[in-house]
């Protein structure tokens, strides 16, 4: 048996069913967004289900090729695949197209893409293979810190642009650094800091600032009272304390708009015809979907228009109200099902190559899923993340498609000699 029939056999059947399954249920739900039943123009590739479908096509044509393709055309070449994406993130802010008031498109005549969206594929291939090192024991502190410059430097230059969504997903990869050997202290370190980071909004930070006084004499009282314990109780409360401060001034530096979003989501304003629109419309076409939806093409909320960028950023509510709960159930069930397959099959590789990067296509799916579906329903600020394999766009869908199959691709060599 020859490579390319072994790779077939052994390609796990079940992802690529889901996957399958995903992207032809996300066009069908842009289908049902864009469709206008008071129209006689029929199906046409100017709409957005047209290019979509375009573009699920193409997404179908790249699975292929990276199954056919030479394993080492995407691993030996991962650093500069790496150094390219970088390249991109900063050439974006010079000459790149400016939309919804971030710099992040490239356009060459009539087609655009995100180099956002593709320098994901390059950052988990780069810093799959650095994290893989024989010699480098990622169990280490020293070492956690450095592979983290690989996600932090293209996070730093689309923050830049500004994306704050698409900055945030590289936050992902935190999770390999911790499957790898990270301590856990960090991860919960890293949630203390986001409740704090809400606190400083909610409360009145001099009451923030008295608790910290009262935690930090608690850690000095509870050991023994040497000058080491009076340092480290000193420095726990002047990080804490410098962190609520600063938490303040990072606020106020938020431009207005943004700063009504954040306000609106904690509950400290209401601005329903405003920053809370979205959301607040997103929730009513959740909540009118009821148990089993209003059926497919039925949505009012989707036939009026009352959701902005419902074939993008919120297309979740457009399972909740056409779907029901039990629809938005399945869809959830579905994602549940591929990180979980991707993380038992990560699991199963025989090089650590191959594991680390199977992690951080989960970590980035995981966050595209968390993040979406979390603004979708009110429960995290609107920043624009796409819902993979589901919103309207090329870039994303073929990123995403790219990690996939990548991945799929050396499993399926495992057996390989």
């Amino acid at each position: 048996m020859d490579a390319k029939q072994r790779i077939w056999r052994t390609l796990d059947k079940p992802l690529v069913l889901i996957y399958l399954f995903l992207v032809v249920t996300g066009w069908l739900n842009i289908y049902s967004v864009v469709y206008d039943p008071a129209s006689a123009e029929g199906f046409s590739f100017a709409t957005r289900y047209g290019k979509q479908l375009l573009f699920v096509g193409f997404a179908f044509l790249i699975g292929l090729f990276v199954l056919v393709a030479d394993l080492r055309v995407f691993t030996q070449f991962a650093y500069l695949y790496y150094g390219l994406a970088i390249l991109f993130l900063a050439a974006v802010l010079v000459i790149g197209t400016e939309v919804a008031g971030a710099k992040s498109w490239i356009r060459v005549g009539p087609l655009s893409f995100q180099p956002s969206e593709f320098a994901k594929v390059a950052t988990c291939l780069a810093f799959a293979k650095y994290a893989s090192r024989p010699a480098l024991n990622m169990k280490r502190a020293r070492n956690q810190v450095l592979a983290s410059f690989w996600f932090l430097l293209p996070m730093a230059l689309i923050l830049l642009q500004p994306d704050a969504g698409s900055a945030l997903v590289f936050v992902s990869f935190v999770l390999v650094l911790y499957r790898e050997g990270m301590s856990g202290k960090v991860l919960l370190a890293g949630l203390a800091a986001a409740v704090l980071f809400v606190a400083a909004l909610l409360v009145n930070k001099y009451v923030i600032i008295g608790f910290i006084a009262l935690v930090s004499g608690f850690l000095f009282f509870r050991n023994k009272r040497t000058l080491k314990n009076v340092a480290l109780a000193a420095l726990f409360f002047c990080v804490c304390s410098g962190y609520t401060l600063g938490v303040g001034y990072a606020f106020s530096r938020l431009s207005a708009h943004q700063q009504t979003r954040i306000n609106v989501l904690l509950g400290k304003e209401s601005d329903v015809h405003g920053a809370g629109y979205n959301v607040n419309q997103s929730k009513i076409a959740i909540g009118s979907g009821g148990l089993w939806g209003k059926g497919y093409l039925q949505g009012t909320q989707t036939k009026f228009n009352f959701v902005p960028e419902q074939s993008t950023d919120f297309i979740f509510c457009t399972i909740g109200e056409e779907w029901g709960w039990a629809g938005s159930t399945v869809f959830l069930a579905a994602y549940l099902f591929l990180l979980l397959r991707i993380v038992k099959i990560a699991e199963r590789q025989k090089q650590p190559y191959h594991r680390i990067y199977g992690y951080g296509v989960a970590s980035i799916f995981f966050m595209h899923l968390f993040v979406n579906v979390g603004m979708t329903i009110g429960l995290l600020p609107v920043i624009g993340i796409p819902l993979p394999f589901f919103s309207y766009g090329g870039s994303s869908l073929w990123s995403f498609t790219l990690l996939l199959f990548i991945f799929l691709k050396m499993d399926a060599r495992r057996y390989a000699a």
